[in-house]
């Protein structure tokens, strides 16, 4: 054998080996030993009214959407008009047939402390509506001409006001626009770091929640359309804004508190019909990655934006006038999820699992390929055996497939291309 033929032999063996231990070394694992606590029941949230409404065809649609917080009003509506008692009443009826817990947020711009105080004392006192959530202006780093030492003055007056009709209640705050995904950030984004901080320094002792907002697109004013590609490159900066914001609130207390993404989406403005718009399918599959995620890092609260939008309003809303939107479906998904964290990881830079225990000791694992072709991958259970397959959900082409058998063989997932997948496991102790 020439030494030519030898060398080419050679290298040939070597590459093989090389995507041999590659491929062996791509897998998904869940840690059956390690329970991370129990995911909160506010992360299916989600914002409504008044102005986004659910039309009355979708009025059933959204009673079994599996939306459990539903944050009123959404977006700016309440720094520009006062919330009526009827408004309030029907926001009730609406939260309470829909199985979502409510939360409430009370004027700051043109407000007033009484005027928030009599909100609370309305609803909590007269009636029993036992809204425990309240927050207090939304976005005020957009307000014209308003500083962060403003805010922290004419929040906490409203604060305790509040909390002199109904100590028992939790505020959230500051409800600022953005937030930073890096430790670098940039010029906007780390300015509104800044009122966090500042906030936090003014009013750590009344805050209970840290909330802040979060739309990663578009990125400029004129910015062309967002892509896919884009979308599946932004899914991971939410690990390191999570981090972040944990940091931010270990300087400036000492200590971290519960956080809440109250306001979130993947675009801030009304865009619609595009390959990466909310309304397409594969900002289904960025959401059910970027959701898996906020869980993973146990967070409190996450309210999408919105439950509800059509015409002008552009394609925000999990529900449109007649039909639900893809993203709709994420959480249709998560509804049969369970409720103990578990501790789970993927090496596939695009594919990421979620897992949980449910009551009956059953594994309920949430995967997501964000990619744009299929992938297999092998699974590994720590501390309990496969024993068999209870039930699989399968998202892709706008739809939910049901008990798809081909998805889980017991060793091996098998993953379509920009796909979700949920799997619910019977397993027996041991390894």
């Amino acid at each position: 054998m020439s030494l030519r033929r030898w060398l080419v032999i050679a290298l040939l063996t070597l590459i093989g080996g090389v995507i041999s231990v590659s491929a062996q070394d791509t897998d998904l694992t869940v840690d059956a030993t390690r329970s991370l606590g129990a995911i909160s029941p506010y992360v299916y949230g989600a914002n409504y009214g008044p102005w986004g409404i659910v039309s009355i065809d979708m009025q059933p649609t959204a009673a079994t959407a599996g939306v459990t917080h539903m944050r009123f009003p959404a977006g700016r509506w309440g720094d520009e008009h006062d919330i009526t008692e009827g408004q309030l009443d029907l926001f009730m009826l609406q939260a309470r047939a829909w199985g979502g817990t409510p939360s409430v947020s009370v004027r700051l711009e043109d407000g007033a402390p009484e005027q928030a105080a009599a909100l609370v004392r309305y609803a909590n006192i007269e009636n029993d509506y036992a809204i425990r959530h309240w927050s207090i202006g939304n976005e005020p780093d957009l307000f014209k001409d308003y500083t962060v030492e403003q805010f922290n003055t004419e929040w906490r007056a409203i604060a305790l006001a509040m909390e002199a009709v109904d100590p028992s209640i939790l505020l959230l705050g500051p409800e600022v626009s953005q937030f930073p995904v890096t430790v670098a950030g940039d010029a906007y984004t780390n300015a509104r770091r800044e009122w966090v901080r500042a906030f936090l320094q003014a009013n750590g002792d009344l805050v209970d929640i840290v909330a802040v907002h979060r739309y990663p697109f578009p990125e400029t004013m004129n910015a062309p359309a967002t892509t896919i590609a884009q979308l599946r490159a932004n899914a991971p900066e939410w690990d390191t804004l999570i981090d972040n914001l944990r940091v931010v609130m270990r300087e400036a207390l000492g200590r971290e508190l519960p956080i809440a993404l109250t306001e979130v989406n993947s675009h801030w403005n009304h865009v619609i019909g595009g390959e990466g718009t909310p309304d397409s399918r594969y900002h289904a599959i960025w959401w059910a990655d970027v959701l898996g995620r906020m869980i993973r890092q146990r967070v409190e609260i996450v309210n999408y934006f919105s439950l509800s939008s059509f015409g002008a309003l552009g394609g925000f809303g999990l529900l449109d006038r007649y039909k639900v939107r893809p993203t709709y479906y994420v959480y249709q998904l998560y509804q049969q999820f369970g409720d103990d964290l578990l501790s789970s990881s993927s090496s596939d830079a695009d594919v990421t699992i979620t897992a949980a225990r449910r009551d009956d000791g059953a594994l309920t694992l949430m995967i997501v390929n964000r990619a744009l072709e299929a992938r297999t991958l092998p699974l590994t259970l720590v501390g309990v055996q496969f024993v068999r397959t209870l039930d699989a959900q399968l998202f892709e082409a706008d739809q939910l497939s049901e008990a798809i058998p081909t998805l889980f063989d017991g060793q091996t997932v098998n993953m379509p291309p920009a796909s979700i997948t949920r799997l619910t496991i019977a397993v027996e102790d041991g390894e």
